[in-house]
């Protein structure tokens, strides 16, 4: 895990990695690298490398990233980004033909959305979301609602749908759970999320005063998708 011996990761990392039919395709961008607390070298440290590959930038196009067009271009591959156009992953999952390649981006939900909409590679492969009601286990990093996942847990969602294998999911959570403990006994503060701060008073951030982050703001409070 590459971590302090104090705080290693190893003992909740699985022994061997997990057998999977699914291929990931991380697509992270640049400032995930520098985060301390980041989850996707846990869920790559669960996987084969051949099962889960990380590209990191924050513009793909065809000439510098060959293979990834091709990938784009298959019609095994899903990108997980949720909106309008998106199908719930398990009415994917049940069809004869069963995607392989999975496509997640790694980021903030601002960064996430710059690197899908810029970059029109991805959005050939089919849109796929989470249709879930779990909460986050990433209590250590502040999430915009309480229905947000970080990539590990959007991966471990998806590759138990896709696998179909209950095991997995729990597997891939668990140094995500140690990581949040470690850091809680550390002096860390569980983050709640923007959407429950908001709705409970306890926003203790200046408002923005960007007329569309306001706006943003009060839809949540709201409970209004966005």
């Amino acid at each position: 895990c590459s971590r302090p011996q104090k705080v290693c990761l190893c003992p909740f990392l699985p022994i061997h990695p997990l057998k999977v039919s699914t291929c990931l395709y991380i697509i992270q961008h640049p400032a995930e690298e520098s985060r301390v607390l980041r989850t996707v070298p846990l869920l790559s440290a669960c996987l084969p490398p051949e099962k889960c590959k990380i590209l990191v930038g924050r513009r793909f196009s065809e000439d510098r990233y060959p293979e990834l067009a091709t990938v784009c271009r298959s019609p095994n591959t899903l990108i997980l980004y949720p909106g309008a156009e998106a199908t719930n992953l398990e009415e994917v999952a049940v069809m004869p033909a069963s995607p392989s390649v999975m496509i997640i981006i790694d980021g903030t939900w601002s960064q996430a959305k710059d690197i899908f909409y810029k970059n029109s590679l991805f959005r050939l492969p089919k849109q796929v979301q989470l249709k879930t009601n779990i909460s986050s286990q990433y209590v250590i990093r502040t999430q915009p609602t309480n229905s947000c996942l970080s990539t590990l847990e959007c991966a471990a969602v998806a590759l138990t749908i896709m696998e179909k294998n209950k095991s997995i999911q729990e597997t891939i959570l668990r140094p995500l759970q140690a990581l949040c403990s470690f850091q809680l006994q550390h002096g860390a503060q569980i983050h709640h999320s923007k959407e429950h701060l908001l709705k409970n008073g306890l926003y203790d951030k200046p408002m923005p005063k960007n007329k569309r982050k306001l706006r943003r703001m009060e839809l949540l409070v709201n409970n209004v998708k966005i």
